[in-house]
């Protein structure tokens, strides 16, 4: 027996059912992917209390979108790996490293993106403080 839905056509808003239902059970059960959600409304606070131009929102958000959407992939990677195998085996270990780098390098470009965006407001608004 195959995955729900393999055996027959499902009405396309279980497509949408199945997804939220993935979402939210990674966010119960994952940590770093608590840990990115965390960040991200911490971000989008942040967003708003500086008045980010169209622009700016655009590369957080994508940054943000981009870093939830690598964390839940690298989760699916580790769960087939773990499922396809328990022994402790190379290129298991590759595959789930891989997985985890990809989040990496991401989660560094975000940091990036953040610092370039948010940096200069945080040393206007610090500005702006001081000199009252």
């Amino acid at each position: 027996m195959g995955y729900p839905g393999r055996e027959r056509r499902h009405p396309l808003y279980k497509s949408f059912v199945f997804a939220f239902q993935g979402i939210f059970e990674s966010m119960k059960t994952e940590r770093n992917l608590q840990i990115h959600f965390t960040v991200a409304v911490i971000v989008v606070f942040f967003g708003f209390f500086f008045k980010l131009s169209t622009v700016e929102w655009l590369f957080v958000l994508l940054a943000i979108a981009g870093i939830l959407t690598l964390e839940l992939l690298n989760t699916a990677v580790e769960r087939v790996v773990d499922l396809a195998t328990d022994q402790v085996h190379p290129l298991a270990k590759q595959a789930k490293d891989f997985a985890a780098g990809a989040v990496l390098i991401y989660a560094i470009f975000s940091v990036i993106i953040g610092l370039l965006i948010f940096v200069p407001k945080i040393i206007d608004y610090l500005d702006q403080s001081i000199s009252l």
